[in-house]
């Protein structure tokens, strides 16, 4: 079903001031695979992405990347000096790689030609959510990660935007790690879910995930209702919160 692991940490640790940030975190992306990374505030997400793309190190563990991997990154934030208006084609032009030609192609992936000539400070949130998407795509990646990718986008736009996240997955084969709070759009999106507060809680796929006390714990009962799909609980779930096949258990 996915490829070859394309990233993948393991036993990953760090802490900051004696304070664990993470510790002992295994994860792995593999080609066309879409993995969502959920959590709390301060679980440290953003923290792992950053160790998973070499921009950061553990203090224990190790992460791998496939030779040569090209990733499109989109951040969490990115700051705008209003002060400075710039065009949408001109912040596209700012990307290490891609021509005119490329920018344009870009832009036309995501239905958003039309605002080439505007001003960045212009866009709407989903409209500036695309754009930094695009901005990703010019490097042609292999393995796409998306930080807080719907942040500052209405609940209409979140859908639209995770179409077409999904909608490139598909296309292009690449995988993707995406971080989010919207948990009822990750999970109807998603292959598999990672559920992270320092450790991962539980990780598998998300109907499974779903019903796993530790992410009940982290977001109450009444996250159960994102839930778009009928669950059945086929599944067991072992000392260190993995989702495993029934079939393949004799015991819950």
């Amino acid at each position: 079903m996915y490829g070859k692991v394309l990233a993948a940490a393991q036993g990953v640790s760090l802490a900051q001031g004696g304070t664990p940030i993470l510790e002992r975190v295994d994860l792995a992306v593999r080609a066309s695979e879409l993995v969502s990374l959920i959590g709390p505030n301060g679980s440290g997400k953003t923290t792992l992405v950053r160790i998973l793309l070499g921009l950061a190190n553990p203090d224990a563990g190790k992460v791998e990347r496939r030779a040569g991997l090209r990733i499109g990154y989109v951040p969490q934030r990115l700051a705008i000096d209003r002060a400075m208006p710039i065009t949408a084609e001109r912040f596209l032009g700012l990307a290490p790689r891609g021509g005119p030609r490329e920018r344009r192609a870009a832009l036309a992936e995501l239905g958003i030609e039309h605002v080439s000539v505007r001003s960045v400070q212009d866009l709407s949130g989903g409209e500036f959510q695309r754009l930094l998407l695009a901005r990703a795509l010019l490097a042609e990646p292999e393995l796409l990660v998306m930080d807080e990718p719907a942040q500052g986008v209405d609940v209409a736009g979140q859908a639209e935007l995770y179409r077409w996240i999904e909608e490139l997955r598909t296309r292009r084969g690449c995988g993707v790690l995406l971080v989010s709070h919207d948990l009822h759009l990750v999970m109807a999106a998603t292959d598999t879910v990672v559920c992270l507060n320092r450790h991962v809680c539980c990780t598998g796929q998300p109907e499974a995930v779903a019903r796993h006390p530790e992410y009940l714990a982290l977001f109450g009962p009444a996250s159960r209702e994102f839930a778009v799909y009928a669950h059945k609980h086929d599944h067991v779930h072992d000392v260190g919160g993995h989702v495993h096949d029934h079939k393949n258990d004799h015991a819950h």
